[in-house]
């Protein structure tokens, strides 16, 4: 039951964060974009306490419990309007990146090479 648990958590997280990822491609803010990483290091701690419950199952859930309360993003900017309930379920987002903040990304691509 432990590991269901654990697992339920970790697949959780990965939609969450994959989520963040879909958000900040599509509108540029940079709050999701440290959200999604976030999830990244919040989703591996939950995996490494997954894997820990085989070992100690309290200690294991404990890492859990850590990797979720790691998993806190803090304040957003708005980005649904008028998006119904699936739509914000799938992170499709009403706004766009602005042309300002392409040209500054389309910059750092160019100064990359």
């Amino acid at each position: 039951m432990y590991l269901e648990i654990a697992m339920l958590a970790y697949f959780v997280v990965l939609f969450l964060t994959i989520r963040d990822i879909r958000i900040f491609k599509r509108t540029g803010y940079i709050s999701y974009r440290k959200g999604a990483l976030k999830g990244l290091a919040a989703s591996s701690l939950i995996l490494i306490g997954a894997i820990s419950i085989e070992a100690k199952p309290e200690i294991g859930l404990l890492i859990v419990l850590f990797g979720l309360t790691v998993n806190r993003k803090g304040t957003r900017e708005p980005v649904f309007t008028s998006a119904g309930t699936l739509e914000r379920f799938l992170g499709k987002t009403d706004y766009v990146k602005s042309s300002r903040l392409r040209k500054d990304s389309e910059k750092t691509r160019l100064s990359r090479k």
